[in-house]
């Protein structure tokens, strides 16, 4: 678990295809000394496990199913948002945050705005439900605050439903690799935990199955 609070952003120094996944050498601006092989490291949004490390990298791989549904930064040379788990003690300043990519959006405006940058994102159809201003996304493992939204329920008719937008301040792009992004930029983008789950619970009341198991008829005694 996570909270979309970047702990500090790294680059890839090395990709290696074999036996059909994807290892990458990953060089953050500081090598956690404590990091331990297993645990999980959101890279961009990405959960990923450490599978091992040195004095200035560490590893992670990376199934074919996680490259067909992240964005397409994991090539040699690409800076990458770094944050570990979560622990107990954690100061919880984002929001909850899986590291499970929903799907990619793409920038399609960057605008800059005194004391800010706003960008205008396209997210994939399916999660636009997911989407309402002041809101929470995360994108490339960065928790943010949708400001507005397009289509039912949003708060700007100008954009369309699969659109939104961010105001990101300069702390932001400094500590993060957001400032990179241009019109075109593909992103990772996780939803909000807590909408997926309302919206579960919602479709499973209206599906008519059965909430609860049925209780086990008793079973007749033979005389």
């Amino acid at each position: 678990m996570f909270t979309g609070i970047i702990e500090q952003t790294g680059r890839v120094t090395r990709a290696v295809e074999q036996n059909g996944h994807l290892t990458l050498s990953i060089t953050p601006e500081r090598l956690w000394p404590d990091l331990d092989p297993g645990e999980s490291v959101a890279v961009s949004g990405t959960c990923l496990t450490v599978t091992g490390w040195d004095r200035e990298s560490f590893t992670v791989d990376l199934s074919r199913e996680t490259l067909a549904k992240t964005a397409p930064r994991w090539t040699q040379g690409s800076a990458v948002n770094l944050e570990r788990a979560m622990s107990a003690s954690s100061r919880f300043g984002g929001h909850v945050v899986s590291g499970h990519v929903d799907g990619v959006a793409e920038v399609l405006e960057v605008r800059e705005e005194p004391g800010a940058y706003t960008m205008r994102v396209r997210a994939p159809q399916h999660l636009a439900k997911f989407l309402v201003p002041k809101g929470s996304v995360t994108a490339d493992g960065v928790s943010l605050t949708v400001v507005d939204v397009g289509g039912p329920g949003g708060s700007r008719p100008d954009l369309a439903p699969d659109e939104f937008t961010l105001w990101l301040v300069p702390h932001t792009l400094e500590v993060t690799t957001l400032h990179t992004w241009q019109v075109g930029t593909r992103i990772n983008l996780e939803a909000d935990q807590m909408a997926k789950y309302v919206e579960r619970l919602i479709l499973m009341r209206g599906s008519g199955a059965p909430r609860t198991a049925p209780e086990p008829r008793p079973q007749e005694v033979i005389q």
